[in-house]
């Protein structure tokens, strides 16, 4: 009898220890429980705008598109991608500029065609006539506040409706190269104290200011930026361009 009760004592020790062990065990090797992975969530990365949009491009040469084709220029190519962008949205463009234009021709085109003062984005680029033609500088700290005026009151008179370009380099086109350094450097010079003074306005009028003036400095190391007249930008330039200056559209017009 002795015998058999000590025989249950140590089968219900045994019991005991080997369910210490396993707990030991189980402490010292936890289950390692792999994270649930949530996918990412898709989000249309654009916020609804209006269901029409009137767009102004104001300008010379570089807004016209000189030797490229009417899709080519920048404010045709801005319209195509936000078509694409925002495809609800019905968009249309008005240009107002032309070859040669200095800002006194600007003014003029504008007075002349007194378009509506009802565009929800208005872009201004002007400025590189006045230096090619020698104009005296006095003249652009004059009527470029004019123009940025006229294009805020274009733009139902709001200031964030607005941006302005800063004017390219022609210093780097074939059509330059065969300045002296001297006059290609005085080019440079002179268009970076246009730039300053207009980012300065822009600043000042709390009106958007992108610059697109780099892009047109590599016109000598890359000849595809260039038209084929040699001076002007070419498709691929204005692509450069409105890549540039499309966050800054897209903020104006979900404001």
């Amino acid at each position: 009898m002795k015998s058999h009760c000590k025989q249950i004592v140590i089968v219900i020790l045994s019991i005991f220890l080997l369910s210490c062990s396993s707990d030991d065990s189980a402490s010292k090797n936890p289950v390692t429980t792999l994270p649930v992975i949530v996918p990412p969530v898709t989000e249309n990365p654009t916020t609804p705008i209006a269901n029409s949009i009137s767009y102004l491009a104001l300008g010379d040469s570089y807004t016209i598109g000189q030797s490229v084709c009417e899709t080519c220029r920048y404010p045709e190519q801005l319209k195509a991608i936000l078509k694409t962008t925002y495809p609800q949205t019905d968009f249309s463009l008005k240009v107002i500029a032309r070859t040669g234009w200095t800002t006194s021709d600007l003014i003029s085109a504008i007075n002349n065609e007194n378009p509506d003062a009802n565009y929800d984005l208005v872009t201004l680029l002007i400025g590189v006539n006045n230096q090619y033609q020698q104009r005296d500088f006095s003249l652009y700290q004059k009527e470029f506040p004019q123009l940025l005026n006229k294009a805020i009151a274009l733009a139902k008179g709001d200031k964030k409706n607005v941006l302005v370009l800063s004017i390219p380099d022609y210093a780097y086109t074939p059509f330059a190269s065969g300045y002296s350094q001297a006059n290609r450097t005085k080019i440079s010079d002179e268009i970076e104290q246009y730039n300053t003074f207009a980012e300065n306005t822009c600043i000042n009028n709390g009106v958007s200011f992108v610059s697109i003036t780099d892009i047109t400095r590599q016109g000598l190391s890359n000849k595809n930026l260039v038209a084929s007249d040699g001076l002007h930008p070419s498709e691929l330039a204005y692509k450069l361009f409105t890549d540039r200056i499309l966050p800054k559209v897209k903020m104006i017009l979900q404001d």
